[in-house]
């Protein structure tokens, strides 16, 4: 959510963007494999330089040791490390290592080969003698700050993860890096560095079996895919420290390759029901009058809303776990709170890290300066940097104090009795941002340049509107305008404020007195809502660049008119601007004191806290890091922890870290509810938290497409079961046309939310009658449909299988499937085909040699492996399939929320497969407990001589019916004549979902 200012910043830093620095490694010896100990569940061996050392990016470590784990039939654990232990390792606080079941040789799926001088090893499929992973493509470099490591690919390779980016779904093969270090993307440019880091690569091989190879490293990286004459086809990781602990997964398909990496990171979390509902939001909304009038519209256009968000806008001065006393007060957003859930509607707010660095009246910064909860410089003082509410500091959520603080801080300021409450949690900025080019030597100078906190917009007396059933307090106030127009001549940067005794010119707090227009200078305006009938005093005042303020000496006064009045004064300045003699005064920009704490040092004698002496701002090697040095624009790299571990190592954890403290805060305030949270920066392993958001995308039709990819990246490869774009686009200008087919695509991810910057016009659904439409259309199928994908979430949540596949995931053996992107499955049988060309009407789809079923027409469509073409798209339409083989339980009904779509009933579609038959199943719990009373795990099942069977648990009364069973076909040829169907049949029973049933179809 950056301003056009920090974007800028963010888009084009000032310190220069470094390309990886070019050296010649050919001198590195590589190492010599002894003492090789084998057993029957792996080996041990040393590992020690061959030859003289290259230090060709730092020192070359003379000694390390090889461990192989045989962890289960299909997992291979490969871990290289230095001999004392003392390299980084990523702690297991952050990610839990999975459990070694002690597997043997003779059970792996997967082999272990290696030479011992100069030592390499290979990777191999037991079945096949498939050659996985071969590290004999180059010499193996480990140096304290950098470790480069080559595997040998097969020709023409297909590979997938690598993440957070939007290049290709599958990736390039050819002179292509990409970079794992995490950032604040603002537009999320392709062939850059992202939020997010996912050192995991999906290798899929077709009928020779898929293979995935996970890297926990969390050091920023650049893995570099690139073929050559000499070498053939290979990829390499060269990163800026850390050890080599690798994860091999046998698969042998995609799917199971997803599975197996759940397992070493952790399975997807489940998220409350509700949280797939539709949610809206929009960065920069005057006041709480505003995000009611955007509920209360989207009611009138019969859009279903099922939860409202609100951006940093309700913070006073952009300061976290505070409300705009003026513009959100308390009272009036706990109105707004209360009347959506009385609509069994919800609410969210964002929370940033970052906490404004103020000593004086700001608890949640003393609280945190008390438990010791944030980073700190070497000498003992508070880190700073440069966020939203200007000079802030950033939580450590090593130091033991910060959890408690973090709790507090929520349980406090959320607290459903006095406070806000929410019913989930959005959090940004965590990679973590830090606006201040590196090096930041003057924060608090910086801010002011940035002009962070901005200032808020102009207060308002009451709703400018009705809203017929909102409360009172959200209603329009009596008030009248006045319209300030003053002669004031100024340089560039220079600001004119008006500044009185009424609430909305300031009253005591100046941040609060609005800033006139210089649409018609030298005449300064602006049109004021004000209090009636009252005697108002008021100046004029001069903003200065630096923050500084030039006032009038003398007041003016004026009484205002009665309600609906309006009324205009017109003056001239009694100021020049500076240099100025008199009545000149600074905004207080520094806090008073510095706080002198406890210094923290690094730790040079602890395990795996990293090795001492390094350059921990411009290491020797430097990856493609699109912000420049490792530091610009993020929490400088040579801070230490509160146990001692350095960002420079810990860098790509700290978003993962917050999702974590912030998911243990939301549990803190309900613990028996499941937590829905929302984060911009991951690491491998969030997904068992958290969900994500695509980040600040870009109102264009690339970003629609890449929102596809990221899609793909995230909840298929990635663990994650919650991940969804910007609908319409975050920054910039949508259209029509654009908004309409990302409404009607965005229903088909799993978080499903729209959302833009301030500044830009407002693209609510309800805005435009075309998307309006388009909007609903796409709920209803999303809500009839969402038992089906809430099914799919628990499924991921048990077994790891993703609740959103891309096309080779269900034909591994079509090779035409390898490079779609723009098509998937949602669901285990829902085949999503959107348009996705600019501004057009028609689609080309790839429908493999299988069964599918128009979505909307239940007409039968064959599949040869081949493309077909569908015009006349409508932008209030997507192509939408069932693929054969699969049976749908979807509700009869859509509704206007989640909970009463809950009591509507369902219908059951079968789709039959080839062969004739069909399956599926149908997960139904309370929809938000963590522990359930009771739940229900329904199959269904058809035959190919048509009897349909429902078998399972039937614990949880959902007190809703099977209203009808409909069977797809269209012509006696299809599987569907094994029914003895020329066509669709609906068979129309009432069947209680409580008990097995049976029935003839």
């Amino acid at each position: 959510m950056p301003s056009l200012k920090s974007l800028l910043a963010t888009l084009l830093p000032l310190s220069t963007t470094t390309l990886a620095t070019t050296a010649d490694l050919s001198s590195c010896p590589g190492y010599s494999a002894s003492n090789i100990l084998t057993t029957a569940s792996g080996l041990t061996a040393s590992l020690s330089l061959a030859a003289a050392p290259c230090n060709v990016y730092g020192t070359d470590l003379k000694d390390l040791t090889l461990t192989v784990e045989y962890q289960t039939p299909t997992r291979l654990h490969v871990l290289i490390q230095d001999v004392a232990q003392q390299v980084f390792q990523v702690p297991e606080s952050v990610l839990p290592r999975p459990a070694n079941n002690g597997s043997s040789t003779e059970d792996s799926e997967l082999e272990f080969k290696y030479e011992e001088t100069p030592f390499s090893f290979s990777v191999l499929r037991k079945a096949s003698g498939e050659l996985l992973f071969d590290s004999s493509a180059a010499p193996l470099v480990f140096e304290d700050q950098y470790v480069r490591l080559r595997t040998a690919l097969p020709e023409h390779p297909s590979l997938y993860g690598l993440g957070e980016h939007t290049d290709p779904f599958m990736l390039n093969t050819t002179n292509y890096t990409r970079t794992l270090w995490n950032r604040d993307a603002g537009d999320t440019p392709p062939g850059t560095n992202l939020y997010g880091a996912h050192p995991v690569y999906y290798d899929h091989r077709g009928s020779n079996g898929t293979h995935g190879v996970f890297l926990l490293n969390s050091n920023g990286m650049d893995v570099k895919i690139d073929r050559s004459e000499e070498d053939g086809q290979w990829l390499e990781y060269n990163t800026l420290g850390g050890v080599l602990d690798f994860y091999f997964l046998a698969g042998p398909g995609p799917v199971e390759v997803a599975q197996q990496y759940a397992e070493v990171v952790g399975r997807a979390a489940m998220f409350p029901y509700w949280g797939l509902g539709f949610h809206q939001c929009r960065y920069g909304m005057q006041d709480i009058y505003e995000v009611a009038g955007v509920v209360y519209n989207y009611s009138v256009a019969n859009i279903p809303l099922e939860t409202m968000w609100t951006d940093i806008d309700y913070m006073y001065l952009r300061r976290v776990f505070t409300l705009d006393p003026v513009r959100f007060p308390l009272d009036k957003v706990r109105s707004l709170v209360n009347y959506l859930h009385e609509r069994q509607q919800y609410y969210i707010v964002m929370v940033d890290p970052a906490v404004a660095y103020q000593t004086k009246d700001y608890a949640p910064f003393m609280n945190g300066v008390a438990a010791d909860a944030f980073l700190k410089e070497a000498n003992g003082s508070i880190y700073k940097g440069v966020v939203w509410p200007g000079v802030a500091e950033f939580p450590d959520w090593f130091a033991p104090g910060t959890q408690n603080y973090w709790n507090s801080e929520f349980e406090s300021f959320f607290d459903p009795e006095t406070g806000v409450d929410i019913d989930a949690l959005w959090i940004d900025m965590n990679e973590a941002s830090n606006f201040c080019d590196w090096p930041c030597t003057d924060p608090f100078a910086e801010a002011v340049a940035l002009g962070n906190p901005p200032r808020p917009p102009p207060i308002r007396i009451g709703n400018p509107i009705d809203l017929p059933g909102f409360p009172s307090d959200l209603q329009p106030e009596c008030h009248t305008q006045l319209e300030f127009s003053v002669h004031a001549k100024t340089f560039e940067g220079e600001n004119i404020l008006v500044y009185g005794n009424a609430v909305t010119l300031g009253k005591t707090d100046i941040w609060n007195a609005p800033v006139l227009s210089a649409d018609n200078y030298p005449t300064w305006t602006g049109t004021i809502d004000m209090p009636a009938n009252k005697k108002v005093s008021y100046q004029y005042i001069r903003l200065e660049p630096d923050g500084s303020y030039v006032y009038e000496v003398k007041n003016r006064t004026i009484t205002t008119g009665g309600c609906g009045s309006s009324q205009s004064v017109k003056d001239n300045i009694t100021t020049k601007s500076p240099p100025h003699d008199t009545s000149t005064r600074k905004r207080d920009l520094r806090a008073p004191e510095t706080l002198q704490l406890q210094s923290r040092q690094p730790s040079e004698t602890a395990n795996m806290a990293g090795l001492p002496d390094r350059d921990l701002i411009n290491p020797p090697y430097q990856i493609q890091n699109a912000a420049g040095s490792l530091s610009n624009k993020t929490i400088d790299t040579d801070i230490v922890h509160s146990n001692g571990l350095v960002e420079y190592d810990t860098h790509n954890l700290y978003g993962a870290m917050m999702s974590e403290a912030s998911r243990q805060a939301m549990l803190s305030r309900h613990p028996t509810l499941r937590p829905l949270i929302i984060t911009r920066s991951t690491f491998a392993g969030s997904g068992r938290q958290v969900g994500h958001w695509l980040g600040d995308n870009s109102a264009d039709w690339d970003h629609y497409r890449f929102s596809i990819s990221g899609l793909l990246q995230f909840a298929s490869l990635f663990q994650f079961s919650m991940v969804g774009s910007d609908v319409c686009g975050f920054l910039g200008v949508t259209n029509e046309h654009l908004c309409a087919r990302w409404a009607t695509l965005g229903a088909f991810s799993p978080f499903y939310r729209n959302h833009e910057v301030e500044g830009s016009p407002p693209h609510e659904f309800y805005r435009w009658p075309l998307v309006a439409e388009a909007a609903r259309h796409a709920i209803e199928i999303r809500y009839k449909l969402l038992d089906y994908i809430y099914t799919a979430m628990y499924d991921q949540s048990i077994t790891g299988i993703p609740l959103v596949q891309p096309m080779f995931f269900h034909y591994p053996e079509d090779s035409e499937c390898n490079a779609l992107e723009y098509q998937y499955f949602w669901g285990p049988g829902l085949m999503v085909a959107p348009v996705t060309g600019d501004n057009s009407t028609m689609v080309q789809i790839y429908l493999p040699d299988d069964i599918f079923y128009d979505y909307y027409t239940h007409e039968t469509v064959q599949g040869n492996g081949s493309m077909i073409t569908k015009q006349e798209v409508a932008y209030t339409s997507i192509p939408l399939y069932y693929k054969g083989g699969n049976i749908f339980a979807q509700r009869a009904s859509s509704a206007n929320t989640t909970t009463e779509l809950r009591k509507q009933n369902f219908d059951i579609i079968i789709a039959p497969g080839i062969d004739g038959t069909a399956s599926g199943s149908l997960y139904l719990d309370d929809g938000v407990s963590i522990e359930q009373a009771s739940t229900s795990y329904i199959n269904f099942s058809s035959s190919k001589n048509g009897k349909f069977e429902m078998t399972g648990s039937f614990g949880y009364q959902a007190d809703v019916n099977i209203e009808s069973v409909v069977v797809l076909g269209s012509s006696s040829s299809s599987p569907a004549a094994a029914y003895g169907q020329a066509a669709s049949t609906k068979h129309e029973k009432v069947i209680p979902l409580t008990r097995p049933f049976s029935m003839d179809i």
